[in-house]
């Protein structure tokens, strides 16, 4: 292995946790480099495991998105485990309860580098909660699989913070878990004790393939690389009445409706000749989800040079395409979205009405993603306090 993760470094020195007692959160993709669950390789290595937290999907990563998941026990070991994830907002953090008889609470999230995606917002609930309680936050760092390099989105503007915009960084932020750990702790929980067990051998030009590795889906949607590396402009489609794949074996790969014309969509995106990307015209019959049993027209993501991809741009032209061929058929999403119903998901996901304006042709792409851009170089700057990695 050419990286050890936070969880390999301290499972294999574990006197941080001599003499205490600690509750973990992580699900089934934490595991060590020899894919042993992160609760069972620090069980009994000189401290008390209490019990176990779990995040959105459960610990196993069974339950779909925005499904809610009850409490249960780990069988393996007979320790409790409590979600994270349930009916409302309030089940989001860890009770008080869950903290008083523990010295420290272990994190080994393993993240996408994506704004939205809800694993970083379950961290910083458990920040605050920590904080509230004396409790020690020990994050086990991860790298990020899609680089610590490439940046894009705007910023989370004041009435659009929620679950999918908890921590105001750009969509693509390029920051690990322990990273963003510590911009937190610097700008809204100055009195937490919190320790970053870092990576050993990670560099940040590094995408996940090249660290030695293995893949483990962190969610149900989330089964490769390639999926995370489109995640930030895919996942605009959950704001829509697109189906974004799910309930086939290529989510947020896939597009489509059964309204949608496929082909003339593919036209449009080739004639934009957006980077790193290109688009094929196929069909598909999603098992659940939006148009479940029904054959969707639409396109597949193809990935061409990952470096040079901006994903989040193409996810804005590539709906604002869709909007111009079908504008009496497209629409947006209906449903409340991670417990917000007042507030449209396009808004709650890029942070703003921006990309809202452009997609319904209201405004212009280029001067969007000028203003990502500006917004950008602000953070790349800002961020530098915070970066653990050369």
């Amino acid at each position: 292995m050419s990286v050890r993760t936070g969880l390999d470094r301290l499972a294999a020195d574990p006197v941080p946790l001599a003499g205490r007692r600690f509750a973990v959160l992580a699900n089934q993709a934490s595991t060590t480099a020899e894919l042993v669950p992160a609760w069972r390789a620090l069980a009994g290595r000189g401290g008390q495991l209490v019990r176990i937290l779990a995040p959105e999907h459960g610990l196993w990563g069974v339950a779909q998105d925005m499904e809610a998941v009850d409490d249960g026990v780990e069988e393996a070991l007979g320790v409790p485990v409590h979600s994270l994830y349930g009916s409302s907002p309030d089940t989001l953090a860890p009770r008080r309860e869950w903290l008083e008889d523990v010295d420290a609470l272990v994190v080994d999230l393993p993240d996408i580098g994506t704004r939205y995606y809800t694993f970083a917002a379950t961290l910083v609930h458990a920040m605050a909660a920590c904080e509230g309680a004396g409790v020690e936050v020990v994050v086990l760092d991860r790298p990020n699989p899609i680089g610590g390099v490439a940046l894009e989105g705007g910023p989370v503007e004041g009435g659009f913070r929620s679950f999918v915009g908890e921590i105001d960084v750009p969509v693509r932020h390029g920051l690990t878990l322990g990273e963003l750990a510590l911009l937190v702790r610097s700008t809204r929980h100055p009195g937490l004790a919190l320790t970053v067990v870092t990576c050993e051998g990670w560099r940040r030009e590094q995408w996940w393939d090249e660290t030695g590795l293995p893949w483990i889906a962190p969610s149900p949607n989330m089964p490769t690389l390639v999926t995370a590396a489109i995640y930030p402009g895919a996942c605009l489609v959950e704001a829509t009445n697109l189906s974004e794949g799910r309930g086939t074996t290529r989510p947020f790969e896939l597009v489509g409706a059964p309204w949608l014309d496929g082909e003339g969509l593919a036209r449009v995106l080739a004639e934009l000749r957006l980077p790193g990307v290109a688009f094929r015209a196929t069909r598909f019959r999603p098992e659940f989800g939006k148009h479940a049993h029904t054959v969707c027209v639409g396109l597949q993501w193809h990935v061409t040079d990952r470096r040079a991809m901006r994903p989040l741009e193409t996810g804005v032209h590539l709906l604002a395409a869709v909007q111009r061929l079908h504008p009496d058929c497209f629409s947006w999403r209906a449903e409340p979205y991670e417990f917000v119903a007042d507030t449209p998901a396009i808004d709650l996901l890029t942070g703003s009405e921006a990309a809202r304006a452009v997609i319904e042709g209201r405004a212009d792409a280029g001067e969007l993603v000028r203003a990502w851009a500006a917004h950008c170089a602000w953070f790349a700057a800002a961020r530098e306090a915070y970066l653990l990695y050369p």
